[in-house]
C-alpha cells in the first residue's frame, strides 16, 4: 500500500471541504461540459488524490526504472544515456528518390532509417502487374527486385545504421533482400540491425494488406523469429503494430489489448510450431504504437503496455531472461489526427503527440509531417518533422529526468484502468480460443468498426473537438502549401527496369529457386534462406508471393455486416 490510513483519512478530510467548495463555484459557474472524457471515452474525474492509487504496491506495480514491471521504463538511465531513436518514415516514388531521402534525413540528424511501400508491393505485385497500374511510387517506394534495393541502400552502411521497413504480406521477401545485399556488400548478417513490421495479424483486424489465410501468414512470421533467432541477432524480426488498429478507428485501451494479444499469439506459435525456447527469440521482438491526440492517455497506455508485457512474458510464458520482459518498442504520431482542413495547426498536433511518446518511454520516434493528409511530405515538411523531435529532446528539459509523471495521481490511476480493461479483452480472445480464432470470429474487427463510428458520431455533433474541421472553421479556406506529386514517369522508368532485368538474368536459375521456395512452403520448411537465393538470383517480390498464393492460397475478408 502506497499510503498510510492516517495520511488517506486526512486526504478525506481534505477532499470533504475542496468538494464543498466545488458545489458553491459550480452553482454560479457550470462545467463547460456535461461529460469529460478522454479521446477513446474513458471517463475523467474532475481531480485524484491518494485514495485513487492507494491501493498500489511500489515495489510490484511501479518501482524504478530498469526494474520489474518496467513500467518507468527498460533503461535504467532513461534518455539521460541516449536519446530515443529519430526516425522518420521515407518512401516515395523510386529507390533512387527514396534513397536521396535517407541521405537528406541523416544530413539533417536522423539516427535510423526507415522505409514505406507502395501499394502493389506491399500487396505483393510487380509494377508490370495489371493490378498494379496506375500505383507505382504512390504511396511509398516500389520494389520489384533486389536491384532497386542496391539503389535503396547506395552509400549506406548496413552495418552501422538500423533500418525499419514497414511491409507485411512480402516481409520474407524485403527482409530477405536486405540480407543479401548486406552479403553481397560483404556485412555479416550478425552485424546488420533493424526492423521488419510483419505483423499480419493487424492486417487482418485493421489494415487489410492481405495476401494468405492467417494461418500460414503465421507460420511465415515465425519463420523470420526462427531465422533471426539463429543467424540475424540483432535483427528485430516482427513489429507488433497497435499503431494501424488505432488508425483504423480503435480506441486506446484496444489498440493496447489487440497488440499485445497479437504478440502473445506469435509468442505461442513460436514455440509450439519451432520449439525454440522463449528466452531464445523473446528479445527481439519489438512493438510499435499510435501516438494520439489525447495527452495523458497516450502517455498511461504506454505505461501500462509495458507492464502488462513483463507481467506476461515472466508469468505467463516463464521466460527467465530479463530482456524477454521488456517491451521495446517504436511510435507514431498519428495520421488520422491530421486535417486537410487548416494543415499547419497539424505541426501543433505532431509536438503533442511526440511530447506523449517521449513522456511515455518511447526507445524510437516518427513524427509525421504537416503535410501528409495531402500527400508525400515534402522536405520542408519533413525537415520541421524532424526538428520536432530534436526539439524536444534538446531545449525542453523532458529528458532531464526518468518518467517525470510518475507518482501522479492521475496518470498512475489511468495507467492502471487502461492496464485492466486490457487484460479484460485479453482473457475474452483467450476463452475463444487466441487471436487468430477471434479474428475468425470477426470479433476485434467489429469492436473496432464500433468505436470509430461512435467516435464519428461525436465529432459530427460536436461532442468530439477538431479545431478546423467542426470548430473554427474557415469557409472557402485555401491551401497554400506545395504538394509533392508522383508523376507517370516513376511507372514507366520502374517497367523499363524490370524488363531490363528478367531479360539479363538466368531465367533457369530464378524457376529453380521459386520450385525449392514451394517445396519448402509444402513441407513447412523455414522459406528465408530460400528467399535469400531466389532473390539473389533476380527472383521478383511477387513471383516469390505467387509461390506463397499457390500453395496456401488467397484470402478474401469476409466483411463483418
Amino acid at each position: 500500500m502506497l499510503f498510510t490510513q492516517e495520511l488517506l483519512d486526512q486526504s478525506s478530510l481534505l477532499r470533504k471541504k475542496w468538494e464543498d467548495e466545488v458545489k458553491r463555484v459550480i452553482a454560479k459557474n457550470p462545467d463547460l461540459k456535461p461529460n469529460w472524457t478522454t479521446v477513446s471515452d474513458l471517463e475523467i474525474k474532475r481531480i485524484y488524490g491518494p485514495e485513487d492509487i492507494a491501493n498500489m504496491d511500489f515495489e510490484k506495480d511501479i518501482a524504478y526504472p530498469g526494474q520489474f514491471p518496467f513500467l518507468r521504463g527498460c533503461q535504467a538511465t532513461g534518455y539521460r544515456g541516449k536519446y530515443w531513436t529519430f526516425r522518420m518514415f521515407s518512401g516515395m516514388g523510386t529507390a533512387v528518390t527514396t534513397n536521396e531521402r535517407w541521405h537528406y534525413l541523416l544530413k539533417n540528424g536522423q539516427t535510423g532509417l526507415s522505409t514505406a511501400f507502395d501499394f502493389p508491393t506491399l500487396m505483393g505485385y510487380d509494377t508490370d502487374s495489371p493490378k498494379a497500374k496506375g500505383e507505382c511510387g504512390k504511396c511509398g517506394v516500389a520494389i520489384d527486385t533486389i536491384e532497386d534495393f542496391f539503389d535503396l541502400t547506395k552509400g549506406i552502411p548496413l552495418g552501422k545504421v538500423s533500418t525499419s521497413m514497414t511491409i507485411n504480406p512480402p516481409a520474407t521477401i524485403l527482409w530477405a533482400m536486405y540480407c543479401a545485399t548486406a552479403d553481397l556488400q560483404g556485412v555479416p548478417l550478425t552485424q546488420i540491425s533493424g526492423t521488419i513490421q510483419n505483423d499480419m495479424l493487424k492486417e487482418f483486424i485493421a489494415q487489410k494488406t492481405l495476401m494468405c489465410p492467417p494461418e500460414p501468414s503465421v507460420k511465415l512470421i515465425s519463420d523470420t523469429i526462427e531465422f533471426g533467432t539463429k543467424y540475424v541477432p540483432k535483427w528485430n524480426t516482427v513489429s507488433i503494430s497497435g499503431y494501424h488498429i488505432r488508425e483504423a478507428g480503435a480506441t486506446a485501451v484496444q489498440e493496447l489489448a489487440f497488440t499485445l494479444r497479437d504478440g502473445m499469439e506469435y509468442v505461442e506459435d513460436v514455440i509450439k510450431r519451432k520449439g525454440l525456447p522463449v528466452d531464445s527469440f523473446a528479445p527481439r521482438l519489438s512493438f510499435f504504437f499510435n501516438s494520439h491526440i489525447d495527452f495523458f492517455e497516450e502517455i498511461a497506455k504506454m505505461r501500462a503496455a509495458r507492464r502488462i508485457w513483463a507481467k506476461a512474458m515472466k508469468e505467463r510464458y516463464g521466460a527467465k531472461d530479463e530482456r524477454s520482459w521488456w517491451m521495446r518498442f517504436h511510435t507514431q504520431t498519428a495520421g488520422c489526427s491530421l486535417t486537410a482542413q487548416q494543415p499547419y495547426n497539424n505541426v501543433i498536433r505532431t509536438a503533442t503527440e511526440a511530447l506523449a511518446a517521449v513522456l511515455g518511454g518511447t526507445q524510437s520516434l516518427h513524427t509525421n509531417s504537416l503535410d501528409e493528409v495531402l500527400c508525400l511530405p515534402s522536405d520542408h515538411a519533413v525537415q520541421i518533422a524532424l526538428r520536432t523531435q530534436q526539439i524536444i529532446a534538446e531545449e525542453t528539459g523532458v529528458v532531464n529526468t526518468i518518467d517525470p509523471l510518475a507518482g501522479s495521481y492521475f496518470v498512475e490511476a489511468l495507467t492502471n484502468e487502461m492496464e485492466e480493461k486490457a487484460w479484460e479483452y485479453i482473457h475474452k480472445i483467450d476463452e475463444m480460443g487466441g487471436m487468430v480464432a477471434a479474428i475468425e470470429k470477426g470479433f476485434p474487427q467489429l469492436e473496432i468498426s464500433d468505436a470509430a463510428y461512435r467516435f464519428q458520431r461525436q465529432i459530427d455533433a460536436g461532442e468530439k473537438i477538431m479545431i478546423g474541421v467542426n470548430k473554427y472553421v474557415i469557409e472557402d479556406e485555401v491551401i497554400d502549401i506545395p504538394l509533392v506529386e508522383i508523376d507517370e514517369t516513376v511507372e514507366r522508368e520502374q517497367l523499363e527496369r524490370l524488363a531490363r532485368v528478367k531479360r539479363t538474368r538466368d531465367n533457369k536459375k530464378v524457376k529453380e529457386c521459386l520450385e525449392d521456395i514451394k517445396k519448402a512452403c509444402e513441407k513447412g520448411e523455414n522459406v528465408m534462406p530460400y528467399c535469400i537465393e531466389a532473390v539473389k538470383a533476380r527472383a521478383t517480390v511477387q513471383e516469390i508471393c505467387d509461390v506463397y498464393r499457390e500453395v496456401y492460397g488467397e484470402y478474401r475478408d469476409p466483411g463483418i455486416y
